[in-house]
């Protein structure tokens, strides 16, 4: 049993250009600005923590989406940041949408940046970078090794994900275990996975990514831009640089959490995300 709005949406599926099909979920306020949500590396349509995304419903419209060829939707899986990008714009024109709100997690959070960048204007209002980088960014630490060897497991259980997403604390621990929890209603019912095929592309695309570290004056746009200060994934310090660059940004850092904060705190990263688009 579950309490979550998110839980009951409904999957449905919409043709795009190219012959494929997208899987995608909408709910939440009807008649608001559609928020429009990418998913990080490795990550499916079933991997967005119920919690968040009723917080979020309860105030706007939110979609939610696999991307060419993952997961439940068809087509030949991106293997270049542009590809994913360009994924996402087709999903995006496929559904009729005009006025929207982006919304990205880790490497969502890059292709959020891609979306914004190469949209047409006047489609993406405001933009949300949640545990990511501009890609490109100078002196940015990089992650602990374990990090790839974590994420280039065959499966990972809940021990690995507390270690990439959580602080390694009783509360962050606590409450990690309880997003996964949370994630266990849907995941236990559609075994929603990101392909081999699919996850080596996503890697191939991060590898070759050069960056929108020089192109962060064209994001215009307001931007909300956050993180956990001790992410092992993607070091905060890449919140902070971008915050140097953008033209009109917002920064939150969260210092009890790493990448998962948005799950972690997902009543207060709610709240902020909602005011900042109601703006």
């Amino acid at each position: 049993m579950t309490t979550y709005l998110a839980d009951s949406a409904e999957t449905r599926h919409v043709d795009g250009p190219d012959g494929e099909r997208f899987a995608y979920r909408r709910f939440g306020r009807e008649g608001t600005r559609p928020l429009v949500m990418h998913m990080r590396l490795r990550g499916t349509i079933d991997h967005w923590d119920p919690a968040l995304l009723d917080l979020l419903a309860a105030e706007r419209e939110v979609i939610i989406f696999d991307n060419r060829g993952t997961n439940f939707s068809t087509g030949k899986p991106p293997v270049t940041v542009d590809e994913l990008v360009q994924g996402s714009l087709a999903f995006i024109s496929s559904l009729g949408l005009t006025d929207i709100d982006v919304l990205g997690w880790s490497m969502g959070g890059i292709v959020a940046q891609g979306v914004a960048l190469a949209a047409a204007p006047g489609l993406v209002h405001r933009l949300v970078v949640a545990g990511s980088s501009a890609g490109g960014v100078p002196d940015l630490p990089a992650p602990p090794e374990r990090v790839a060897q974590t994420t280039g497991k065959p499966d990972n259980g809940d021990d690995d994900f507390l270690y990439l997403f959580f602080p390694e604390t009783e509360k962050a621990r606590a409450a990690g275990l309880a997003s996964l929890r949370r994630l266990d209603h849907r995941l236990k019912q559609s075994n929603a996975a990101v392909s081999a095929d699919a996850f080596r592309g996503q890697l191939a695309a991060l590898g070759s990514f050069k960056g929108y570290w020089d192109r962060q004056e064209e994001l215009t746009l307001p931007v909300l831009v956050a993180n956990g200060a001790h992410d092992v994934m993607i070091h905060a310090y890449a919140t902070y640089a971008m915050s140097q660059r953008l033209p009109d940004a917002k920064i939150i850092l969260y210092s009890d959490a790493g990448h998962g904060f948005l799950f972690q705190h997902p009543e207060d990263f709610a709240h902020e995300v909602n005011r900042f688009l109601s703006l």
